[in-house]
């Protein structure tokens, strides 16, 4: 089956009763694969770091992100009463399925989340689903997440969620435990609405689908308990809101940066949660808007497998680019952007009119998560790109070099992962600089020393050998950006520079997909291939320019792609690199706008760096 004939892919996404459709459509395909007890899904045989019965659990609960608040709002499913009884099995230590108490680190508790927010939201149609026995085995089983070791991060709010669940279904909770707990979070906020993922951890999107969506949940359903703290999250929110909106692109594209993206469509979860909360930063019809395209985005991706279920993977299904906690029924967690189905059918948002992005400047500044947000429209389409200086400290996720340190990200570019460690080829190294000792083994940037973000470029000092310096200027722009190495090495190096990853798939809408076209002049290369192109230019320096063609299955937008790359040897020494990189959605001045690259000159010891027609520099360093 293919993605465009899935009924969601037509689905025009107006109405509440088209939201409603649209979660029938995500999970109707679930139906034949839920356990006999019902309080499993199994929809797949790949692995991930725990079993696959917990596994089974997960793909469960993470519908309800989905079924509650559609039930909360006055709609109906045919998975209501397979929910009702696999909570009664899954509950009881009795039963065959029982999904067994948390333990310390357990995926169990990331999912015991579910159950608080359905007792939060539908307490009455829990007590209706479950008798007196149930309810107290659904109770005890919940309470174990009070004992058990979290990780230092976003699983805090899950203890949370569970507390505040138990207070709106009238059972036994913990007052003190909560706000522990959420004095514990507080550990984690940096500035301007923005949070870290855990103390000294990454800022993504665990920033808008987790910490804010859970924050916001709490200011919506204890603001009569706790309006102090319920005002403080609305307000932490509403100015997140202010730099988050900049990372959609008008067609409903979201930014790819970060980890844990096989959640798909819960890059737009936040918007669905300020609305829940009544948090309005932008007009009710701009959050409709940002809101519904990202759905409509992502459902006209082939994300689907040909039985309708969700795929890991990005804008296809790819495990090359999963996580190690990426189980089958992971992607569901996407499902968290279905909140707005909790408000009533009289409410604003229902009837308000969607309405397009509001009026944005072209860089927005984003020191916490330390990115510059660049936008760019073309006739042929949005482009937002995200520059970035990378991090002071690193974690064990998989992928984390190419998921939080390249260069710059790209809603249409997307970026890569290594499928190996052997190459440039296996490597993908779009938008990075990989360094090798001749063996063919790259090493790339995977955590900093110094970093600086500011308005004029990016600044990062970073060591992949205790004897090797980089120090790495970005210059932010589109469509020409500019970067700049100092490389001071004590061993003897081959570098390769990448510039974007250009997808090599037809596109039935572009004239031009009948093949690649390339251009090479002794310092410049570009290529171009359906809807896009991508160059790279060497300013300073020396080295040759070539075509990579990475792995299939690499990058997170496109199944096959090219990379326009320069190759340099570096003996021991001081050596400096610069070099110009073009990519954007092909159009009519794309062409022009190549032959118009930044100039460089050598001007007493100095390298001065200017775009065309301006002489104001914009990189000046000593490099003599």
């Amino acid at each position: 089956m293919l993605h465009s004939h899935l009924p969601i892919a037509q689905n025009p996404l107006k109405t509440k009763e088209d939201l409603r459709i649209a979660f029938a459509q995500l999970t109707d395909p679930l139906k034949p694969y839920y356990s006999k007890g019902f309080a499993r899904l199994h929809l797949g045989h790949s692995g991930a770091s725990y079993s696959s019965d917990v596994a089974g659990y997960e793909g469960f609960s993470r519908i309800l992100w989905g079924l509650i608040p559609l039930l909360t709002g006055g709609g109906t499913s045919e998975l209501t009463e397979i929910y009702k009884q696999g909570i009664i099995n899954g509950t009881n230590p009795d039963h065959e399925e029982y999904w067994g108490a948390a333990t310390d680190y357990d995926q169990r508790s990331v999912e015991m989340a579910a159950f608080g927010f359905a007792l939060a939201l539908i307490p009455d149609t829990c007590k209706e689903w479950l008798n007196r026995a149930d309810l107290d085995r659904l109770a005890t089983w919940l309470r174990s997440i009070n004992e058990s070791k979290l990780w230092d991060c976003n699983w805090l709010f899950f203890r949370v969620l569970v507390q505040i669940g138990f207070k709106k279904a009238g059972l036994p909770y913990d007052k003190e435990l909560i706000f522990r707990t959420l004095d514990e979070i507080e550990r984690f906020y940096l500035s301007e609405g923005w949070y870290a993922d855990g103390v000294k951890g990454h800022s993504d999107y665990y920033v808008p689908f987790a910490l804010h969506y859970y924050g916001l949940l709490y200011a919506k359903l204890m603001e009569d308990e706790d309006p102090v703290r319920s005002r403080l999250y609305k307000d932490r929110a509403a100015q997140f809101a202010k730099q988050f909106i900049y990372w959609f692109a008008e067609d409903g594209a979201a930014l790819p940066y970060g980890r844990s993206l096989s959640y798909r469509f819960s890059q737009s979860a936040f918007w669905a949660a300020l609305i829940f909360a009544e948090v309005h930063p932008f007009p009710l019809g701009v959050m409709k808007g940002i809101l519904l395209r990202n759905l409509r985005w992502w459902f006209r991706k082939p994300i689907f497998n040909n039985d309708g279920t969700l795929s890991i993977g990005y804008a296809y299904p790819n495990l090359v680019m999963a996580e190690n906690y990426n189980a089958p029924g992971s992607p569901y967690w996407a499902l968290k952007s279905f909140l707005p189905l909790a408000l009533p059918d009289d409410h604003s948002f229902w009837h308000e009119e969607e309405l397009p992005l509001p009026a944005m400047e072209n860089q927005s500044v984003q020191q916490a998560p330390h990115l510059v947000i660049c936008r760019r429209n073309t006739t042929a389409g949005a482009h937002v790109l995200a520059f970035n200086s990378g991090h002071l400290s690193t974690n064990e996720h998989t992928h984390t070099s190419a998921k939080y340190e390249k260069f710059v990200y790209s809603t249409f570019f997307g970026f890569s992962v290594p499928r190996a460690e052997w190459g440039l080829a296996q490597g993908a190294y779009d938008s990075m600089l990989a360094l090798s000792e001749g063996d063919n083994l790259y090493r790339v940037k995977r955590r900093c020393e110094e970093i600086s973000v500011t308005e004029e470029g990016i600044y990062a000092r970073w060591m992949p050998w205790k004897d090797v310096e980089v120090r790495t200027w970005i210059i932010p722009g589109s469509p020409w950006h500019v970067r700049v190495h100092r490389v001071e090495t004590a061993r003897d190096l081959d570098a390769a520079e990448g510039g974007f990853a250009l997808g090599m798939e037809a596109d039935s809408n572009a004239a031009a997909s009948t093949g690649m076209v390339q251009q090479q002049s002794e310092d410049g290369l570009i290529a171009q291939f359906g809807n896009g192109i991508s160059g790279i230019k060497l300013l300073y320096g020396s080295g040759s320019l070539e075509l990579i063609y990475p792995n299939a299955n690499t990058n997170l937008i496109h199944k096959r792609t090219v990379i326009p790359t320069l190759r340099a040897a570096l003996q021991r020494g001081t050596h400096w690199i610069a070099t110009a990189v073009f990519g954007e959605p092909f159009n009519e001045t794309s062409l022009k706008l190549w032959s118009m690259p930044p100039k460089s000159e050598l001007r007493s010891e100095h390298l001065i760096i200017t775009m065309p027609g301006d002489t104001k520099p914009i990189f000046q360093q000593r490099i003599g």
